[in-house]
């Protein structure tokens, strides 16, 4: 598959159909939408993820997020901030308390486009999630304010904490973009 690049996010290699319909989205809205990286809910945002993997790359780091009641990945709105990849380690350091991840590629992992429900001040919109794939290097977990728990859960076990296909993709995704792009 061929790759292509955003400004601000990267390039990617969609490799299957779902793949190629988010990213081709994810293009859409960046062209269409002049503050794509604000957190205007009345347009949907661009936000950054990190899937941040054990030293050994058999586990994922995931927070039981408090406002969602659910277990995700690491990450969050970019705030302005056009630079997608920066946002995500930013927001992978914050939530984690680790004290060394580094970046396993430069390219983006996977883009997960859904919906938020609506809150007390936001009306549902969509998140253009897009993620990258880091390494813990150096440091103990320790959980922000934004989450219940942190917890590192083994890639064949991610069916245990969660059923959202955004989390899951990691298990199928995962060797053939270490093989590719690391």
């Amino acid at each position: 598959m061929s790759s292509s690049a955003l400004t601000g996010i990267g390039c990617y290699s969609p490799q299957t159909a779902r793949d190629r319909g988010m990213w081709q989205r994810l293009q859409a809205f960046c062209r269409q939408e002049p503050q794509a990286f604000g957190r205007n809910p009345e347009t949907g945002h661009v936000t950054g993820s990190a899937f941040v993997m054990s030293p050994d790359r058999k586990n994922v780091l995931l927070t039981h997020h408090k406002k969602l009641n659910r277990w995700f990945q690491l990450g969050g709105h970019c705030d302005g901030i056009a630079d997608v990849p920066f946002v995500a380690l930013k927001e992978a350091y914050e939530e984690s308390g680790l004290a060394r991840i580094r970046p396993l590629s430069a390219c983006v992992f996977d883009v997960d486009i859904h919906e938020i429900p609506p809150g007390a001040t936001e009306c549902a919109h969509l998140h253009y999630d897009v993620r990258y794939l880091f390494q813990a290097e150096a440091g103990g977990i320790a959980a922000s304010d934004e989450s219940h728990a942190l917890a590192w859960v083994p890639i064949t076990r991610l069916e245990d904490v969660t059923g959202s296909p955004g989390v899951l993709v990691l298990r199928e995704k995962l060797e053939p973009f270490l093989s590719s792009f690391c």
